[in-house]
C-alpha cells in the first residue's frame, strides 16, 4: 500500500472506494503537501468511508495516543510552573531597541518576526506573541505576563561601532529567575539587514532550542560526570585526525561504555565515532559494515531511551545519511529539526540527501537557509562545500567558486572541496587554477582516484550519478587518476 518514489517521498497507493451515505458526504482530500517538511512529498488522496469502521476507530485511537505521548514527551519534566497541559507556555516580548534609529527599529522587528518564526516550528512548546506591533521604546526591559505564560523571552538590541548586539534572557514568568542568557555579535557593516536578521535571531534561537531540548534529559551526576570526562578525552585524542588517534578514542569510549552501557552520552559519541572512521576509510570492507551495525545499535538504545534528545536524533540523521539511508534520513533530519530549526548541521545532511537523491535545486535551497542561519559556528564549512557541490552539480560553476572558496577558508584540510573547486575552475577554463586545486587535493588526500573520491552510490538517484560521472570526467581530464571502475567491496567510495 506504501510505496517509496525515488527521489520523491512516500506514496499511498492503495486502492480505494467510497459510498455515499448521506446528503452531505465528506468530500476526498486533495493531495496535500507534509507541512513544515522541508520539501514536498505525494500523498494520495485518502477516504475514511467504505473501510472498517472497527479499522477507523483503531486508527484514530492511535493517532491519539501518538498524539498525547509526543506532545508531552519533550517537556514532561524538568519545567517549573508549567501550565496543566505539559506543554510550556513562552511568551516573546517585544524587542528593546536600545539604539533608537530608524534602522535599528526595523532590525529589531525582523529580529522579532525570525526569532517567533523559528519558535514557532519548535514541537512541544506554545508559543504567544507579542501583543505590540512595534518594538518597545524604553531602555529597559518589562515583565508584562500574559495570562498562562510559563516562560518570558526577552530581547534587546545594541550597537557598538563595530557589531550589532542582540541579547536574550529566557526567565520563569512566577519566579523571575533568568533561566538562560544569550548574546550575539555580528559585523556592523553587513548590508543585507534581512540577513542580519536572521542570524541574530538563529544565534540565540539555536542556544535556546538546545535549552529547552536540554530540560529533563540529564543523567545520574556521576555517570554524567564520567562520561563528559570521557567524551572530552576521546575527543582530544582525534583532534589530530590519525588513524592512531582514531583507535586511541574509540578503545577510551568502548572501555568507559563497558562500564555504563546504558549511558546515552557515551552511545551517541562512540556512534559519532564510528560515523567519523567509515566516512574517512578508516575501517576495511569488514570492518567498515561492523561499525556500521554497532553505530546503529548504539543508536537505537540511545532513542528509545530519549527519543527527543536533539544529539540522538542529530546524530540518527547523520548516520542514515552516511551510510545511505536517504529515505529513513529525510524523515530524521526533519525530526530533528522539529527541536531545532536552527540546526545547520542537520540542514546540511537534509540537503546532501537530497543532492544524492537528484533534487539538486531543493538541496541548494536547504544549504543557503543554513548560511542564512550560521548556526553552529562549527559546523559552517559543511553547508559551504554542500552548496558549492549543488551549484556544481547544477553546472553553475561561478557560483560554485564562491562558496567552496569560502569552506575551504574555514576548514582547508578535507582534500573534497579542492576536487570541487578544480573541476569548476576547469569548467571555467581557468585550467592553471584547477590543476593547482588538484595537486593541492590529492596532497591532503594521497592515493585518490576518480573511483574513490565520490559519495556512495548506494541508493543515490540517477540524475546525481549522471552529474557526478560527468565530474569524474573533468577530474581525469586535468590529471586526477582514473582508478577502479569497481566500488570498494562496501559500496562505498573513500
Amino acid at each position: 500500500m506504501i510505496k517509496l518514489v525515488s527521489g520523491r517521498g512516500y506514496l499511498f497507493t492503495a486502492e480505494v472506494s467510497t459510498r455515499q451515505e448521506g446528503p452531505d458526504p465528506r468530500p476526498a482530500l486533495s493531495d496535500t503537501p507534509i507541512a513544515d517538511a522541508p520539501a514536498t512529498y505525494p500523498i494520495a488522496p485518502r477516504h475514511w468511508l467504505g473501510l472498517p469502521k472497527a479499522l477507523v476507530l483503531g486508527g484514530a485511537t492511535l493517532l491519539c495516543m501518538l498524539a498525547m505521548i509526543f506532545g508531552v514527551a519533550v517537556f514532561s519534566s524538568g519545567f517549573g510552573g508549567i501550565s496543566g497541559n505539559g506543554r510550556p507556555v513562552i511568551e516573546v516580548l517585544p524587542i528593546v531597541d536600545t539604539v533608537g534609529d530608524a534602522q535599528s527599529a526595523a532590525l529589531a522587528q525582523s529580529v522579532a518576526a525570525e526569532m517567533i518564526n523559528g519558535l514557532a516550528r519548535i514541537d512541544g512548546i506554545r508559543l504567544v506573541i507579542p501583543k505590540e506591533p512595534e518594538p518597545a521604546k524604553s531602555g529597559k526591559p518589562t515583565f508584562n505576563r500574559s495570562d498562562g505564560a510559563d516562560f518570558l523571552l526577552q530581547g534587546e538590541l545594541q550597537r557598538s561601532p563595530q557589531a550589532w548586539i542582540f541579547q536574550t534572557r529566557f526567565i520563569n514568568a512566577s519566579s523571575r529567575e533568568v533561566v538562560s542568557v544569550a548574546e550575539v555579535k555580528l559585523d556592523a557593516s553587513e548590508p543585507d539587514q534581512q540577513r542580519l536578521a536572521s542570524r541574530l535571531a538563529a544565534g540565540a534561537g539555536y542556544d535556546l532550542a538546545v535549552r529547552l531540548n536540554k530540560f529533563g534529559q540529564t543523567d545520574s551526576a556521576p555517570q554524567a560526570d564520567a562520561a563528559s570526562v570521557a567524551i572530552k578525552q576521546a575527543s582530544a585524542s582525534i583532534n589530530q585526525t590519525t588513524h592512531e588517534r582514531f583507535a586511541t578514542a574509540r578503545s577510551i569510549l568502548e572501555k568507559y561504555l563497558a562500564e555504563q552501557p546504558d549511558n546515552v552520552d557515551l552511545q551517541i559519541a562512540l556512534a559519532a565515532l564510528h560515523l567519523r572512521g567509515i566516512q574517512l576509510a578508516w575501517y576495511n570492507p569488514a570492518e567498515s559494515r561492523a561499525a556500521e551495525n554497532n553505530a546503529r545499535s548504539l543508536l537505537e538504545r540511545a532513542l528509545k531511551a530519549r527519543p527527543n534528545f536533539l544529539p540522538v536524533l542529530g546524530t540518527y540523521c547523520r548516520f542514515l545519511t552516511v551510510t545511505n539511508q536517504f529515505a529513513e534520513s529525510l524523515v530524521a533530519c526533519a525530526r530533528a529539526l522539529s527541536l531545532n530549526p536552527w540546526d545547520g548541521t542537520a540542514l546540511f545532511h537534509l540537503g546532501l540527501t537530497q543532492v544524492q537523491l537528484g533534487r539538486f535545486e531543493d538541496a541548494l535551497a536547504t544549504f543557503e537557509q543554513a548560511d542564512r542561519f550560521d548556526t553552529p559556528d562549527v559546523s559552517r564549512w559543511t553547508w559551504l562545500l554542500g552548496a558549492g557541490f549543488a551549484d556544481l552539480l547544477l553546472d553553475r560553476n561561478e557560483d560554485a567558486v564562491r562558496w567552496l572558496q569560502r569552506s575551504i577558508a574555514i576548514t582547508p584540510g578535507t582534500g573534497r572541496a579542492h576536487m570541487l573547486l578544480a573541476t569548476a575552475y576547469q569548467r571555467l577554463g581557468r585550467t592553471d587554477e584547477a590543476k593547482q586545486a588538484l595537486a593541492t587535493a590529492l596532497q591532503l588526500r594521497p592515493g585518490s582516484t576518480a573511483a574513490n573520491v565520490g559519495l556512495p552510490s548506494r541508493n543515490t538517484g540517477s540524475a546525481y550519478l549522471e552529474a557526478r560521472e560527468k565530474i569524474s570526467h573533468t577530474l581525469i581530464e586535468i590529471g586526477l587518476p582514473a582508478g577502479d571502475d569497481v566500488q570498494k567491496p562496501d559500496g562505498r567510495g573513500q
